[in-house]
């Protein structure tokens, strides 16, 4: 079997076409540009295009599929002549459910919380010894590539995002996945340059309900109201609903436990009310899984299921997923995390996290506008309060990233005001509790932030780094090295 990609450099596309490759299906690809890590991961697997660029002579009539990334545009000269040959062309997404339609799908939706949950019950199946493919949006300790497709495993977990899934597909690529099990972990606006309103982007994944297999099961955060809308409105009787909230715990000394009643319980090595949402999102799937496959007699011998107690002895040594509350480096007196934070929820669960972790710690957040809706004017606005449980707010944004993304140009003062910063010079008021350093602070240049970051006394105070992207280049590394 021969599978073409186009755009084969995209992070999930290679990641893709080496799990193909190690499926034993024959792989090329192309692209107009390719960086590490895809183009190391790419040429360790004999699958790195000899030349960038778009060529159409390798689209030939014998190739069984193509597989078309999102960075490839509507008159890509490869597209062009797959279409010309009649060939079947695959956007991402179908592809995947293409590989995956005789298995049981576990697939992950939401606003934010996606990895971590996904990354859950891969940990936990492991642990029980069950196999199963999978598709997750970032790396993960223990699993080579963030894709997994096998002859023999009879689950797929998928982690499944709402953007959209290809340039001549404009459906959400969670649509096309038509799980068994459904996860909904939070519904907050989010890709504005394609879901123009609140509530179109809601209507997705009233959609996503609609379309899980019969006899399938929906499990749905119940604290977050809009959730809750969507699960409640549905009128489905053919699939189960299980609403979840945040179990029981406590911390001690820097530890959250999962508890029953104030003393034992299991150790976690991750942290925060939103990763405890995560948790008992995993727990409900990984039941879901275990009842599946002991009806359907594929569990492993001598397992009856995967049980609450095999599920925390699995969770505790859960490291969490890479950039989610990813510790970087630590000492008695200061720690340095770095978390993929963009969204307002997520800078809102986050700073919270850090807070109940480290009660009596300074804390520093620092913030990057990276996404394309985080940079617009209107969307701006979403972010008012949500660092306020920080001390010291820094919020970064690129004048570059700006003219990428063809977006106007952005005052300082107006991303200040957007997060409830005072404007310049006005003083601060009882209404932010008088403390000038709990004020936001807009930098347009990273090395400042920086410097200015390396400056501060860091004896009983924590720094946590937010942003899909890096802060236009700084090694987190080497800063935790220097203030630590």
């Amino acid at each position: 079997m021969r599978v073409h990609f186009i755009a084969i450099g995209g992070s999930a596309m290679h990641n893709l076409a080496i799990a193909l490759c190690q499926k034993g299906i024959n792989v090329t690809g192309s692209d107009d540009e390719i960086f590490d890590p895809a183009k190391s991961r790419l040429e360790k697997y004999g699958l790195l295009p000899k030349e960038e660029g778009w060529h159409p002579e390798r689209i030939t009539p014998d190739l069984d599929a193509v597989v078309l990334g999102m960075h490839a545009r509507i008159d890509n000269p490869e597209l062009l002549k797959a279409q010309e040959l009649g060939l079947k062309i695959y956007s991402y997404p179908e592809y995947l459910y293409e590989q995956s339609k005789d298995k049981l799908r576990i697939v992950v939706g939401g606003s934010h919380g996606k990895t971590t949950t996904t990354a859950m019950i891969l940990h936990v199946l492991a642990h029980c010894g069950i196999e199963a493919d999978y598709m997750v949006g970032a790396q993960l300790k223990g699993f080579e590539v963030m894709v997994r497709l096998s002859h023999t495993a009879k689950v797929m977990v998928i982690e499944g995002d709402e953007y959209l899934t290809s340039p001549i597909d404009r459906r959400p690529k969670f649509h096309l996945y038509k799980p068994n099990v459904a996860i909904i972990t939070g519904i907050e606006w989010d890709h504005i340059n394609v879901f123009p309103t609140f509530d179109i982007y809601r209507e997705q994944f009233a959609k996503f309900i609609d379309l899980i297999e019969p006899k399938g099961t929906l499990i749905y955060c119940d604290e977050d109201a809009e959730v809750h809308r969507v699960a409640v409105e549905n009128r489905r009787t053919d699939i189960q609903k299980l609403p979840y909230v945040c179990p029981e715990h406590r911390v001690e000394n820097g530890v959250t436990y999962l508890c029953k009643g104030v003393h034992g319980g299991t150790p976690l090595q991750v942290f925060g009310h939103h990763n405890l949402l995560n948790l008992t999102a995993a727990r409900l799937a990984c039941r879901q899984v275990g009842i599946a496959l002991r009806d359907a007699n594929f569990l492993p011998k001598g397992m009856v299921g995967v049980t609450d107690t095999q599920f925390d002895e699995a969770i505790s040594t859960f490291e969490g997923a890479s950039k989610r509350l990813e510790l970087v480096k630590k000492n008695d007196s200061c720690a340095v995390y770095k978390d993929f934070a963009h969204a307002p929820s997520k800078l809102r669960a986050t700073i919270h996290a850090m807070r109940e972790q480290y009660p009596s710690r300074r804390l520093v957040a620092c913030m990057e506008l990276h996404t394309f809706s985080s940079l617009t004017q209107e969307f701006l606005q979403q972010y008012k309060g949500a660092m306020d449980e920080a001390d010291v707010r820094y919020v970064y944004y690129s004048k570059h990233a700006l003219q990428l993304k063809k977006l106007p140009d952005l005052d300082p003062e107006e991303v200040k005001a957007a997060f409830g910063g005072n404007p310049e010079g006005e003083p601060n008021t009882d209404e932010n509790k008088n403390n000038a350093v709990r004020n936001v602070e807009v930098f347009t240049d990273s090395t400042a932030m920086v410097e200015k970051v390396k400056a501060m006394n860091w004896n009983n105070a924590n720094l946590l780094m937010m942003s899909s992207g890096n802060f236009d280049g700084i090694d987190f590394k080497q800063l935790a090295d220097e203030i630590i």
